[in-house]
C-alpha cells in the first residue's frame, strides 16, 4: 500500500469447533473450504508430513459413517505438504462439515454452506477485507500490527462466505522499514522464492484468528501486489517473481487459477448476486512511471498527484512543496495512453460479456485496486490506467445493480465511481458505487500520509479538507474513515444490498468527524 503515499486464542466461535486435540495439533496451520457452488467445494490444509491425506464430509458434526464423503490426496514436498481436495455432489445451499486424517492424527473440524440454486431468493451475507501482515519487529514475539483481530470479528458474523481480498501476505513487509525522501528501505528482507513465500504464509496462519475465519465458513481468496511484490506487474518486475508468488498463493490460498484467465472468474449465489472476481496483476501493463516520465523535478520520484487540477495541487503544496510544479505533458499521455492495460484484452472483454449478460439482481465486483479517483499516486490504481478506468465505467453504468467491493488503500472510502472529480466540467457520476475497506493489520491510510509528508497528523488533514468536502472542494466521500482495522459486512437481498463497515469489535464505522460510516443501503432497480 505504501504506492499511495510514496513510497490468542479465540473463543468458540467457529461453528465447527472442537476442543484441541493432539492430532488437531499436528494439522497446526488449520483448515479452510473455498471456490464454493451450488454442489462443489474445495477442501484444504496442511498435513503433518508427506504422504495420504483423507478428507471426510458430512451434514454433521458427528461424522457418521452412512453420510461420510470420503477423498484422498497425497501431501508432496513440492506444495510445501499442502493439499487441496474437491468434493463434488453436494446439495444445494447446505451445511457441511469437514476433517482431515493422516494416520491416527485428525484435523480440526471445519464447516462451509454451499450455495444456492440459481432460482432461489434467500438472502444472506458475507464479509471482505485485506492487507494482513504478521511480521514481528525485531527483538518482538507479538505481530507488529495486531493479532488479526478483524479476522476473528469475521468468523463470529455467521456469515455464507467470507474474502480475503488481496495482499494476503507481505512478501516486502513495512514493519521496521524507513522512508528517506520517498525511498522506502526494509528492515526484513523480501520473500522472492516459493519457500520464503510459504514462509509468510505460514507465519499468517500461526494466529488462531485466520484459522478460526478460514474454518468456520468458506473463504474466497484473491492476490494483489504483495503476494509478488510491491506493485507488481508482470512487465517491470518478470516471470520469476509472478511463478513464485502463484505457486504459493495457489498452495496457501486456494483458488482456481488458469494460465490464460489468471485468477479471473464469477460465482452465482442465488438469483441474487453474481460475484466476478477481477485478476488485476497477471496481464497489466508496466505502469506510467516506468521511464521517469512522471518524476516530479523537485523529488526525482513519481509526482504525488499527477492527475489533480493544478489549482488542487496548489492548495496542498503547504504540505507537499513539490506540487507546486506542473506535471509534464509526457506523464498524463502516459496515464491516458490507451494502449495500456490493467485487466488484459481477453479479461477485459470476458469480464464485460459475462456481467453483461448476468441474470442475477446484484453483480458484485470483487476488485483488488480501487477504481473510484482520489488522484493521490494513482500509478498502481485504475487511475493510472485511466483510457481502461473509462472503458469499464461507460459500460458498468450501463447495466443495473453493480457494486464493486475493494481493499488495498488501508482506508474505507465510499462514493460514486465518478467519471471525473475535479476536472473542468465538474464532477460526473458514473452511477457505479465502490466500497474500499480495511485494513486487517498493516500501516493505515492515516499513517502512510503521515510518512510520506513527514508531518504528523497530515493523513488526518487530507481526510478532513480533501476527502469530506463535496466537489469542487474535495472528492465527497461520504465515508472516509483512514485509520481504522476494518472490514465491511455485504448483506444481499432481492431488493436492496447493504454495505456496513465495521471496525474489529464489530462497531459501526466512525467517520473522523464521528458521523456515521454507513451502512449504505442500495435499492434494487
Amino acid at each position: 500500500m505504501r504506492r499511495h503515499l510514496g513510497m490468542v486464542t479465540v473463543a468458540a466461535v467457529a461453528l465447527g469447533a472442537l476442543p484441541a486435540t493432539a492430532g488437531a495439533a499436528k494439522f497446526k496451520y488449520g483448515v479452510s473450504s473455498t471456490e464454493t457452488t451450488v454442489n462443489s467445494v474445495v477442501l484444504w490444509t496442511r498435513a503433518p508430513k508427506t504422504g495420504k491425506v483423507v478428507v471426510e464430509v458430512a451434514p454433521g458434526r458427528n461424522f457418521h459413517k452412512k453420510n461420510v464423503k470420503r477423498k484422498s490426496q497425497k501431501a508432496k514436498s513440492s506444495h510445501d505438504k499442502t493439499v487441496r481436495i474437491k468434493v463434488s455432489d453436494l446439495k444445494a445451499s447446505s451445511s457441511y462439515y469437514y476433517r482431515f486424517r493422516q494416520g491416527k492424527s485428525k484435523s480440526a473440524i471445519g464447516r462451509f454452506i454451499t450455495a444456492p440454486k440459481a432460482s432461489s431468493k434467500k438472502a444472506f451475507r458475507f464479509a471482505y477485507s485485506g492487507d494482513a501482515d504478521a511480521q514481528r519487529a525485531a527483538g518482538q514475539s507479538a505481530p507488529f500490527y495486531n493479532t488479526f483481530g478483524v479476522y476473528r470479528r469475521m468468523a463470529a458474523e455467521r456469515n455464507a462466505f467470507n474474502i480475503n481480498l488481496g495482499d494476503t501476505i507481505y512478501s516486502d513487509t513495512e514493519v521496521g522499514a524507513t522512508q528517506t525522501n520517498g525511498v522506502f528501505t526494509p528492515a526484513a528482507p523480501t520473500a522472492l522464492t516459493v519457500p520464503q513465500k510459504w514462509a509468510k504464509y505460514k507465519q499468517n496462519l500461526a494466529l488462531v484468528n485466520l484459522q478460526a475465519v478460514r474454518k468456520n465458513t468458506s473463504m474466497f481468496n484473491q492476490w494483489d501486489d504483495h503476494e509478488f511484490i510491491n506493485d507488481f506487474t508482470p512487465s517491470e518486475n518478470g516471470s520469476t517473481i509472478y511463478t513464485a508468488g502463484r505457486r504459493a498463493f495457489t498452495d496457501y490460498m486456494p483458488t482456481t487459477y488458469h494460465a490464460n484467465q489468471g485468477l479471473y472468474r464469477n460465482v452465482r449465489w442465488g438469483s441474487n448476486a453474481q460475484l466476478f472476481f477481477l485478476d488485476e496483476r497477471s496481464f497489466r501493463s508496466a505502469k506510467a512511471t516506468v521511464g521517469g516520465a512522471c518524476d516530479n523535478p523537485d523529488t526525482g520520484q513519481p509526482d504525488l498527484a499527477p492527475t489533480a487540477p493544478q489549482t488542487v495541487r496548489n492548495a496542498f503544496s503547504v504540505l507537499v512543496p513539490s506540487l507546486r510544479r506542473p506535471v509534464s505533458a509526457a506523464c498524463l499521455a502516459a496515464i491516458r495512453n490507451p494502449n495500456r492495460t490493467m485487466l488484459g484484452k481477453g479479461q477485459l472483454a470476458r469480464f464485460l460479456r459475462q456481467i453483461g449478460n448476468s441474470k442475477a439482481t446484484w453483480k458484485i465486483v470483487v476488485n483488488e485496486v480501487p477504481i473510484q479517483q482520489f488522484y493521490a499516486l494513482p500509478y498502481d490504481r485504475w487511475e493510472g490506467y485511466e483510457a481502461e478506468r473509462q472503458t469499464m465505467l461507460k459500460a458498468l453504468s450501463k447495466i443495473k445493480n453493480v457494486v464493486v467491493l475493494t481493499t488495498d488503500t488501508h482506508a474505507n472510502l465510499y462514493g460514486d465511481a465518478r467519471f471525473q472529480t475535479l476536472e473542468q466540467g465538474g464532477a460526473k457520476n458514473s452511477g457505479v458505487t465502490e466500497m474500499v475497506t480495511g485494513p486487517v493489520a498493516t500501516r493505515t491510510f492515516d499513517k502512510e500520509i503521515d510518512a510520506a509528508t513527514g508531518r504528523p497528523g497530515s493523513g488526518a488533514a487530507v481526510a478532513a479538507a480533501f476527502l469530506k468536502p463535496q466537489p469542487p472542494s474535495g472528492i465527497g466521500m461520504k465515508c472516509y474513515q483512514t485509520n481504522q482495522f476494518s472490514f465491511t459486512q455485504v448483506q444481499v437481498s432481492s431488493k436492496k444490498l447493504v454495505l456496513r463497515p465495521k471496525d474489529q469489535a464489530g462497531r459501526q464505522l466512525k467517520n473522523p468527524d464521528n458521523t456515521n460510516c454507513g451502512p449504505f443501503t442500495l435499492n434494487a432497480k
